[in-house]
């Protein structure tokens, strides 16, 4: 059997553009599958990953609730695929375990595994016409309007799309229709390592107490209060508190140290008048200047060279 077989009958073709604009996605796959009028069913070695799935954590136990669901209804939606750039390099696919031509999948990945749990050899798929930039973007848009993604998920699907398109938070917050410090919270959790982020989640953590524990900067201090905000239970309004406590010693270490450096800089300008002073009691007419700004201190002396100035 071919890797596609028409599964409805042609209509008549209309050409209607893909909109240059982030579009809802399952709004872009009504348009042309309108236009089109074609579903293919296309075997599933023949469709590979979409390398810009920004969903790295897919559940085993919805994976097979989905798959009992697709043996006993089939699958009622289908899947959304694109041809791949003419570049595409079939040694890439052949080395993936996919030969011949090939179907990069945009959305659909877990009705496609679910597909393959039970030996499914064809899935059906509507095939649209965009190039690999406008494939990731809606890859990604499809997983940022699912509820499911995990926090680090949806951050890192925001920052993807900042990438493709080299945009500012304010472009992409216009684009999502978000504010700028919603999309600004969601990029801040990025800081935490991957260590940190396992943590967060199998410890039930949510967003805001992510966003709390950023406050400490040492990594080996956040990993031990995510432990103990999971053991004791804390919400998000104890979370800040025990933070906070947790950063005040730190603040009074620092307190202490800037009044030790306030204290040596006034030992320090007085030893400089005491020496300036001195000087001017021999004779010599000297002047000083002091500049400051938030970064340096600035103390500029002046000696005459000329024997007239001396007095």
């Amino acid at each position: 059997m071919n890797a596609i077989s028409l599964l409805s009958k042609n209509k008549k073709m209309t050409k209607k553009p893909i909109r240059n604009n982030m579009m809802n996605l399952s709004k872009l796959i009504a348009e042309q599958a309108e236009a089109t009028g074609k579903i293919y069913k296309i075997a599933v070695e023949k469709i590979v990953p979409n390398p810009s799935q920004p969903r790295r954590a897919f559940s085993d136990e919805s994976i097979i609730r989905l798959a009992d669901s697709i043996r006993q209804y089939g699958i009622l939606q289908p899947l959304t695929v694109r041809r791949p750039d003419p570049g595409y390099d079939p040694d890439h696919a052949a080395e993936e375990g996919h030969i011949g031509e090939v179907y990069e999948l945009i959305a659909g990945e877990r009705r496609l595994r679910a597909a393959k749990l039970i030996g499914l050899a064809e899935v059906p798929c509507i095939i649209i016409e965009v190039d690999s930039c406008r494939s990731a973007e809606l890859a990604i848009i499809e997983n940022i309007q699912r509820e499911n993604l995990n926090m680090f998920e949806q951050a890192g699907a925001i920052a993807a799309l900042i990438d493709i398109y080299n945009l500012t938070q304010e472009e992409i917050a216009k684009k999502l229709s978000a504010s700028q410090s919603y999309i600004a919270n969601k990029l801040r959790i990025l800081r935490f390592s991957g260590e940190e982020r396992y943590l967060i989640l199998s410890n039930n953590l949510t967003e805001r107490h992510a966003r709390a524990l950023l406050r400490l900067r040492d990594p080996e201090q956040r990993k031990q209060a995510i432990l103990v905000i999971a053991q004791k239970g804390l919400n998000v309004s104890a979370t800040e508190e025990y933070i906070e406590r947790l950063l005040e010693p730190k603040r009074k270490e620092e307190s202490v140290k800037r009044t030790m450096i306030i204290k040596d800089i006034r030992i320090f300008y007085n030893s400089i008048d005491h020496a300036v002073e001195i000087v001017r009691r021999s004779g010599i007419n000297v002047m000083t200047e002091r500049r400051e700004n938030e970064e340096t201190l600035e103390l500029i002396i002046k000696i005459p060279r000329r024997a007239d100035r001396l007095h």
